[in-house]
């Protein structure tokens, strides 16, 4: 069976799966952890993704992190594929496969039966040359008549996944949030814990969050990055918090804007991650403040059936 432990980001998900980890651990279970933060594939992306340093990881494998290079791509479908294979491998050695973090679709893929259809040349280029000459917030417009739901669950700023939403719409004839309903099918048994924070403080602590990541040491971190082709890096550019430090260091913003950008975009990207959960039936939520959340999930296996495909 595969724990997936999901949320906000900024919720305690990467403490807690140590916790949770270590405890099995010490009762004779051994637990290996797989990243499903999409940025936290890239190596050298650190502070900017809270990322747990090897030393932070008490000794826990922990799977499909540093795997990518700013220059890569990051992609849904190579990310369900490498995570299924970790995941079988980590089973394999008799250990339970802990899949841990706040990107709804990565985890999904995993999860559920997601299938991803082929690419159409001459589509994908239209929609690209539509999206350098409109912007993604027309493009999202045309995604939302054609598709509220994939709209909804990609944002107005993700240029990139919306060519894609409707290069597949025009492929299939179907609608990309079609996709959304292979969560009803289980790639194999699975229990999926989200933890959960009242807005107001998840809000404040996002907002430090940010402020922190300046103060510990992100634009270095950046400029280090640059020389490795940071800016050319589709995906890897446009991070949250990564977008804002490169403008700054050009000279586009100061820091106080680049943080106050930042903010603004990890609330609104929160928010999204709330909602795609919230979407998602087999989620249990837990009270992100709770002291006991180890024995709360402990008392869940032992009185619940996992998600299966007799369901």
């Amino acid at each position: 069976m595969i724990i997936a432990l999901v949320g906000a980001t900024g919720t305690g998900k990467s403490s807690l799966s140590l916790e949770l980890a270590e405890s099995w651990r010490e009762r004779g279970q051994a637990v290996e952890i797989v990243n499903a933060d999409a940025m936290q594939l890239y190596r050298g992306m650190d502070i900017g993704t809270a990322k747990l340093a090897v030393a932070e990881r008490h000794g826990i494998a922990h799977h499909l992190i540093d795997v990518l290079d700013v220059v890569d791509e990051a992609s849904v479908a190579r990310f369900q594929a490498d995570a299924r294979a970790a995941i079988t491998s980590i089973q394999s050695r008799g250990a339970v496969p802990l899949l841990v973090g706040g990107s709804g679709l990565y985890v999904a893929s995993v999860l559920t039966d997601f299938q991803f259809p082929g690419t159409d040349p001459d589509r994908r280029a239209h929609w690209e040359g539509e999206l350098a000459r409109l912007g993604p917030a027309a493009l999202h417009a045309e995604l939302d008549r054609r598709d509220p739901v994939a709209a909804a669950a990609i944002g107005p700023h993700n240029g990139r996944r919306i060519v894609r939403a409707l290069e597949v719409g025009e492929i299939t004839g179907e609608p990309f949030s079609a996709g959304l309903a292979a969560r009803a099918r289980p790639w194999q048994p699975y229990r999926q814990f989200a933890l959960a924070l009242d807005r107001e403080a998840l809000v404040e602590r996002l907002d430090e969050r940010v402020v922190a990541m300046w103060s510990s040491g992100l634009l270095d971190e950046v400029r280090a990055l640059l020389p490795l082709g940071l800016e050319r890096g589709v995906t890897a550019s446009r991070a949250i918090g990564y977008a804002q430090a490169i403008a700054q260091l050009r000279g586009d913003v100061d820091e106080a804007e680049a943080i106050a950008q930042t903010q603004s975009l990890t609330r609104r990207y929160s928010r999204r991650q709330v909602s795609w959960f919230r979407r998602d039936d087999s989620v249990e939520w837990l009270d992100a403040r709770a002291h006991d959340l180890v024995a709360q999930i402990d008392r869940r296996l032992d009185h619940a059936a996992p998600v299966s495909m007799s369901e």
